[in-house]
């Protein structure tokens, strides 16, 4: 029988992979899916690709901004390994606000991404990964996505997940 596990990851270019490889050795996940908050989300946003690049990147919460160039070895566009298409079905045909993207940001969403599909941590190798961007959920957010509909997409999401893990398997 698997096990579900929740983390919140670090906000620091330096320590997110530490966290990572400390998760992968734990716990060895089958499945990442990774959550981050984007301003201008409305609703699930799913990113198809990582771009493994640190550019024009923010100070994170440590005051730390890396320096342009890779994120990893590896290519430079990893496509997100999530069964999206069904996942996209899914929130739509519940309702739910769902958009594409194909730039996951110069924050440390990308680079959790790219680490990730990169299998580019130690003891961090998920068969499955890949990145939703969603609205904050704060109850000043102008965009009226609750915890309700944040809750119901999240489901939806993880079911697709392990629907198509255990289809491949």
């Amino acid at each position: 029988m698997g096990a579900f596990r929740a983390e919140t990851l670090p906000v620091s270019y330096q320590a997110v992979g530490l966290r990572l490889s400390e998760i992968g050795r734990a716990f060895r996940p089958d499945i990442a899916i990774h959550f981050g908050l984007a301003q201008a989300c409305k609703g699930f946003r799913l990113e198809r690709f990582a771009r493994n690049r640190f550019v024009a990147s923010h100070a994170d919460n440590l005051g730390f901004v890396p320096a342009s160039g890779p994120i990893c070895a590896g290519p430079e566009t990893l496509a997100s390994s999530l069964p999206l298409a069904a996942i996209h079905g899914s929130l739509e045909a519940a309702g739910l606000p769902v958009e594409w993207s194909d730039d996951a940001g110069g924050y440390l969403c990308n680079t959790v991404f790219t680490l990730s599909l990169a299998r580019a941590v130690d003891d961090f190798h998920p068969t499955m990964s890949g990145f939703v961007h969603v609205p904050s959920l704060t109850p000043s957010s102008s965009v009226g996505f609750g915890d309700d509909l944040f809750l119901a997409g999240v489901d939806l999401v993880i079911w697709n997940c392990v629907a198509a893990f255990l289809a491949a398997k």
